[in-house]
């Protein structure tokens, strides 16, 4: 199942099922024909760094930051080079601490582009960016660092895009871990007909009237064990 979300308000806003013997770069384009995204901006990770569903985007009057790795030819290569020979016109560096690590991300946005081969057949394309992550663990005292690529057909706005990459990774504890512990959905074994595919759903509701449940102050468990 590949899902759609706002972080905004932690909603998932729709799914779509990946046909069998497929990946989901078959069903993402999918995803946009059942949405208004007029406004927004679409995250999402390398798997969908594809022309097709950057175009789908634009026409629907959003705009995208799609990851960037070895899927797309020499795309990857060209925008290394770009941050090696030219100039960042944007940066921003944000802090956060939590769960016994503090971990600082470092954005840089190039609008120059010049070192990339072919960039008018990538509609709306505006920016580059690379973002590097420098995480301290205070229990051991090591650290991780890592850098990641993106493209993106918003302005050079360097604080804006952090804070959007920074949201499209919480997607993997807010909704992916809690759906995994909280409605032990790694564990189903419903696999006849549609029934993975219609309590999926189910479980996406639930999810969402769970989230935005504000009167208890409890987990995801929690609230369903009270609603129970």
């Amino acid at each position: 199942m590949v899902s759609v979300r706002k972080q905004k308000n932690h909603i998932v806003l729709g799914q779509i099922k990946v046909d069998e013997k497929s990946n989901e770069i078959t069903a993402i384009p999918r995803l946009p024909d059942l949405l208004v995204l007029k406004g927004c901006t679409v995250t999402i990770d390398a798997m969908g760094c594809q022309r097709d569903i950057a175009a789908k985007i634009v026409d629907k009057e959003a705009h995208y930051i799609l990851a960037l790795k070895g899927n797309q030819g020499n795309l990857q290569k060209q925008v290394e080079e770009s941050f090696r020979f030219l100039p960042s016109v944007s940066s921003d560096e944000q802090l956060d601490a939590g769960h016994g690590r503090v971990e600082t991300r470092r954005c840089q946005v190039i609008a120059d582009l010049s070192l990339i081969e072919q960039a008018d057949q990538w509609e709306g394309l505006k920016s580059l960016v690379r973002v590097e992550s420098v995480r301290y663990f205070k229990s051991t005292g090591k650290e991780e660092k890592d850098s990641r690529l993106y493209i993106t057909s918003l302005e050079a706005n360097a604080l804006l895009i952090n804070g959007a990459v920074r949201f499209h990774w919480s997607i993997e504890n807010s909704l992916h871990w809690v759906l995994d512990v909280a409605f032990n959905e790694d564990n189903s074994q419903k696999r006849s007909g549609f029934a993975a595919q219609n309590y999926s759903i189910l479980n996406r509701i639930a999810l969402n009237l769970l989230k935005n449940e504000k009167t208890t102050k409890v987990g995801v468990r929690g609230k369903r064990l009270k609603a129970g």
